[in-house]
């Protein structure tokens, strides 16, 4: 039986290239929406164009069995920048979806949709739920904590704090982190999954109450043979840092008050009872042999000097 055509957003991006490759490995013929040329690749039919161009999802959706839908924004100016993107994009994604007569619709979100008053990103993440809740198609939902691993720069910036043996902490917390590849195997594991759909599932390492701040911190460092201090930073002082970093870099600011908030958060481990049912996945990567191999890979890239 020749496994199901899957339409992607987000495959340009760090979890989406991950999925591509490991979707490749299944046999599984792949359509990946990209907004620029891309040069032609095994088993990759690429669809130029975007979340805002119907045209161009539709042409996305078009061959398709099932849609996975990745992209996303995780930093915008302001909510409306967030909502253009999450929200209506997700939208945008699931009338196609529809009107291709396509039935299974994955959405990936975060796990930042738990708490939508806390922040811009998790406000539209949540919405962007309600919109899947609401297709009518055979859809599930996963919200990933911390998602780390080979290629990825959201959580470089800890690795290489790690490593110069100094890592500043937002104020203390506990959080909960899974290694891309676990992440793939999840979403490819949905596909044929009837008891999932309707279903939000929140996947992680194993690590039953998540990990502390200084302890992850800590973890990291001896992957570099290193006790490394850690340094947790006052909530004011994050959020006046990222007063300054709007100040200086505007639009460009990575550090926004929105992500502030975020940051400043003590609680961002996964609900032990939206865990995925063991039946149909379980962690495979233990997570201090993940942080070991993602630290070997940006070494050998040349990141981390």
């Amino acid at each position: 039986m020749t496994p199901p055509t899957l339409a992607i957003t987000g495959g340009t991006g760090f979890v989406g290239g991950h999925l591509l490759r490991a979707a490749r490995a299944a046999g599984h013929p792949v359509r990946a929406l990209t907004r620029g040329w891309r040069p032609a690749e095994p088993g990759i039919d690429w669809v130029e164009g975007a979340l805002d161009r119907p045209d161009s999802l539709a042409a996305l959706c078009g061959e398709a069995d099932a849609v996975i839908h990745i992209a996303g924004l995780i930093n915008a100016p302001d909510r409306a920048g967030f909502e253009a993107v999450n929200v209506g994009g997700t939208a945008a994604t699931v009338d196609a979806a529809r009107a291709a007569g396509i039935r299974r619709f994955i959405h990936i979100s975060s796990l930042a949709a738990r708490e939508p008053e806390l922040s811009d990103y998790g406000w539209s993440k949540a919405r962007s739920e309600r919109v899947v809740a609401a297709s009518g198609l055979d859809w599930t939902i996963v919200r990933p904590p911390a998602v780390y691993g080979p290629g990825d720069r959201e959580t470089f910036e800890l690795f290489r704090m790690a490593k110069r043996g100094l890592v500043a902490l937002p104020p203390r917390g506990r959080f909960s982190v899974i290694h891309v590849e676990d992440l793939c195997r999840l979403i490819l594991a949905l596909l044929d999954a009837p008891a999932s759909v309707g279903e939000t599932y929140e996947p992680d390492d194993g690590t039953p109450e998540g990990w502390d701040h200084r302890h992850f911190a800590r973890t990291l460092g001896r992957v570099f043979g290193k006790r490394a201090a850690t340094l947790a930073v006052p909530k004011a002082v994050v959020k006046g840092a990222a007063r300054l970093d709007r100040l200086v870099r505007r639009d460009k600011a990575k550090l926004t008050p929105d992500r502030a908030r975020y940051f400043c958060h003590p609680d961002w481990v996964v609900t032990a009872e939206a865990r995925p049912p063991e039946s149909l996945w379980r962690p495979a990567i233990r997570t201090q042999t993940g942080l070991k191999t993602t630290a070997e890979w940006y070494q050998e890239q040349g990141w981390l000097r």
